[in-house]
């Protein structure tokens, strides 16, 4: 009886609780105006006020603008006074004037080169901002920009700073004093890259407006943004994905009553996986983020995606990347919980951190960063994809919990200007955050590449070796060029050393771990062990570069390896390969040594004729493997030394001369006619295979199912046909898209003309099934 009313006066008290917390939340929302709003120079939805104890007066601002974003704003409480309002100025012009609609409006997403010329003009216009552009062009020939704001005065030093922060990322170079001058001096560098992701549209549109508010506005607010931080914005990062998702969203608005092409091309070659390739740095994007890194050492790059309600800010459950300087973490912390209470404050609903991912992989684009001294972070706000205002249902792993005490609402009427408001105003208190801890955020900068450089002797390794006498040799210097494009120093012996008990040959590679980027150099080239006991991981467990490329790596643990004579590469590491043996060959021998230039060294030989080896042999004085190319005078007329040696060079192998071949058995080695097979579904894994062919320049043709359908004889035209996973159902891959109502194309248009990346990748109908592989035709393979 008692137990049975303690639990009954328990409901009662948990009901009066949550009834009493969600009267709490209304009340702050609504009142959020007038008590919890810090001193501004814009008090909400009021259009000329002053900014109090500013200098110089703020300029009237545009009424126009401010009443559209309201109207595009679905609840006051998805507003801040840090977007409510736009500065006017009769010589700046704002995205409206340029674009000729307000940043979130209904019906508008912007191509690249839109935004570009936006920039430009706004370059053009005011002394604050200046264009760049990154190193690289996209794989389709776009550029990407790079846009830097600040006052007048620390644009035009920006060479300057970008001196300090190099000399702050290499303390070896300068003393605890002049690292105190240097922060005293220099100014903080906040990165925002926009859009990696291409469906995820708000970003692009945000920092438009972000920029000119920070190059127009006068509040003291913006002004201690402009004195002591620059910042850096990537308007969009995959550019090409960019225009082909403002492409299908234009398709549906031109034909509302037609399904619109689903986005199967983002990138040229991949998708959402673009965000995973901050260890291979395949694609152009990732190497234009590395190289920009590199270049002005950002204190923070920020990473603007969408996906869950309403605001995530980045921190991670855990567990934390264990070779990442614990400083780090603690800055994502800082910086996140500085947001949301603020945000919260303001009565903005659904503005979390801690869950969502753990922290553990590397494999972001956001490493660039982490992995450098730096800090790497990211927003995930509530996207529509397109910029078309709807109903929303809150998916329900967004109720409250323990770390997110203020949840996202059930239902909500969500709009793209919704979007650029949270993402504006968050990272706009991120950016007054660090503009008032500049000296905070050098420091730990700093500390944290000091504490890099003395790794070696207070946490270790000392070095990892990577041996000169091993098999891979191509595949061990491509793997050094890796390293070198993140920026680590690799040094080669001058001559033979040892340490402890282990001897390394002349030659060898030594990757130091007192160098300033020895913790990416280290996270890379260990061994990942993941506690089975954790929670299941959110990405990657492993990803030690060694192992994946087959390439032998030493973790020495003996100071004394500092000791040893070497010098540090100052350019890529090359391996030319030769041929020798005797003067008037019978055969060249190509050892099966498992490097992957064998594959480009037949294709461009193609018309030699070379035998494969099907069991090890000797032949002079030497051992081969299975798989030995074997290539005889006698097969190939004609000046055969001279057909090989360019090709034997480029590929880093060595052609062995012999005037006599033992009897071992042999076959034919063919130059197969290769396709890779997509469907209109899913080309993200396909594009994996595709950059790794045209690496290895490796000829193939790239082939959709409708191919597959209208070829009469496949053999006809290919040998070798590669369908890599594309997900999905075996009855999805089979039967595609269903076939309810008009066309869905995939091609280039006035409407869109960003689709298509070649002739063969076109189509007037995408959604005809893979049935065709099984029934059209019956393709099967060889006995050989």
């Amino acid at each position: 009886m008692k137990a049975g009313m303690t639990l009954k006066r328990l409901r009662v008290i948990s009901l009066v609780l949550a009834a009493g917390f969600a009267l709490w939340q209304l009340s702050m929302r609504a009142h959020a105006q007038k008590v919890e709003k810090p001193r501004t120079a814009h008090p909400a939805n009021k259009t000329e006020s002053k900014p109090a104890n500013n200098k110089n007066e703020a300029a009237e601002n545009n009424a126009e603008y401010a009443a559209r974003v309201k109207e595009y704003t679905t609840q006051p409480y998805f507003m801040t006074e840090f977007v409510d309002h736009l500065p006017a100025s009769d010589k700046v012009p704002s995205p409206d004037k340029v674009l000729g609609y307000t940043i979130g409006a209904p019906g508008h997403l912007t191509y690249t080169k839109d935004m570009y010329r936006y920039y430009h003009e706004l370059e053009k216009a005011t002394s604050r901002v200046r264009t760049f552009i990154a190193p690289e062009k996209s794989e389709e020939g776009k550029e990407q920009m790079l846009i830097a704001v600040g006052d007048e005065a620390t644009i035009a030093k920006l060479d300057r700073y970008k001196e300090i922060t190099a000399k702050l990322a290499d303390p070896r170079k300068i003393s605890d004093a002049e690292a105190e001058q240097l922060i005293g001096e220099g100014k903080a560098l906040y990165w925002a890259s926009g859009s990696i992701h291409s469906p995820e549209t708000g970003s692009c549109e945000m920092l438009m407006e972000l920029a000119y508010r920070l190059a127009t506005e006068e509040t003291p607010f913006i002004q201690a943004i402009r004195k002591n931080v620059i910042v850096l914005i990537t308007p969009a990062l995959e550019v090409d994905g960019r225009d082909r998702m403002v492409d299908t969203y234009n398709y549906r608005k031109a034909n509302p009553d037609k399904a619109a092409p689903p986005l199967v091309y983002w990138g040229h070659y991949v998708a959402h996986d673009n965000n995973r390739d901050g260890l291979g740095m395949a694609l152009a994007l990732s190497r234009n983020q590395m190289k920009t890194f590199i270049e002005y050492h950002p204190t923070i790059l920020h990473d603007l995606h969408e996906s869950v309600p309403f605001l995530y800010t980045s921190t991670g459950t855990g567990p934390y990347n264990a070779w990442l300087d614990p400083i780090v973490i603690d800055e994502w912390n800082l910086l996140a919980y500085h947001e949301i209470e603020e945000m919260t404050k303001r009565g903005v609903p659904g503005v979390w951190t801690h869950g969502f991912y753990d922290g553990w992989a590397p494999n972001y684009m956001f490493y660039v960063a982490n992995g450098h001294n730096a800090i790497g972070r990211f927003y995930e706000t509530f996207g529509n994809g397109v910029a078309d205002t709807m109903d929303r249902t809150v998916p329900g792993q967004s109720q409250r919990d323990w770390f997110r005490p203020n949840p996202p609402l059930p239902r909500v009427k969500w709009s793209l200007r919704n979007n650029v408001n949270m993402q504006e105003s968050a990272i706009l208190l991120a950016m007054n955050f660090v503009s008032n801890n500049k000296d905070r955020f050098l420091k730990n900068f700093y500390l944290k590449s000091k504490r890099s450089v003395t790794k070696a002797t207070n946490e270790g390794p000392a070095a990892w070796v990577i041996p000169a006498d091993q098999t891979r040799v191509v595949e061990a210097a491509d793997m050094v060029n890796l390293l070198r494009l993140m920026g680590v120093e690799v040094h080669r012996a001058d001559r033979d050393f040892s340490a402890k008990d282990q001897k390394f040959p002349a030659g060898s590679y030594v990757v130091r771990m007192d160098q300033p980027y020895s913790r990416m150099a280290d996270m890379l080239l260990d061994t990942q062990y993941y506690n089975v006991n954790d929670p299941r991981p959110y990405d990657d467990t492993g990803w030690t570069l060694g192992a994946l490329r087959n390439v032998k790596t030493v973790r020495v643990t003996d100071k004394g390896v500092l000791q040893a004579p070497m010098t540090l590469l100052t350019k890529d590491a090359s391996v030319a390969g030769s041929i020798g043996g005797v003067a008037s060959a019978t055969a060249y021998l190509i050892n099966h040594n498992a490097e992957n230039t064998l594959m480009t060294l037949r294709y461009k030989l193609k018309d030699v004729k070379i035998a494969a080896a099907e069991e090890p042999f000797e032949a002079g004085g030497q051992k081969f493997n299975a798989g030995t190319f074997i290539i005889k005078s006698a097969d190939n007329p004609g000046g055969l030394k001279q057909k090989l040696e360019s090709p034997v060079a480029e590929s880093g192998l060595n052609a062995i001369g012999v005037d006599k071949l033992p009897e071992i058995k042999n076959h034919e080695l063919a130059v197969p006619r290769i396709a890779i097979l997509h469907t209109w579904t899913n080309t993200q894994n396909d594009g994996w295979f595709r950059i790794e062919f045209d690496r290895l320049q490796v000829p193939y043709a790239y082939i959709s199912d409708q191919i597959i359908r209208e070829t009469p004889n496949l053999r006809e035209k290919y040998d070798v046909i590669i369908f890599p996973p594309v997900g999905g159902s075996a009855q999805s891959i089979v039967n595609g898209m269903p076939m309810r109502g008009a066309p869905i194309p995939w091609k280039g248009s006035e409407v869109t003309p960003n689709m298509g990346l070649g002739p063969d990748q076109t189509n007037d109908e995408v959604r005809r099934g893979r049935w065709a592989l099984y029934s059209h035709h019956q393709y099967r393979s060889s006995s050989h």
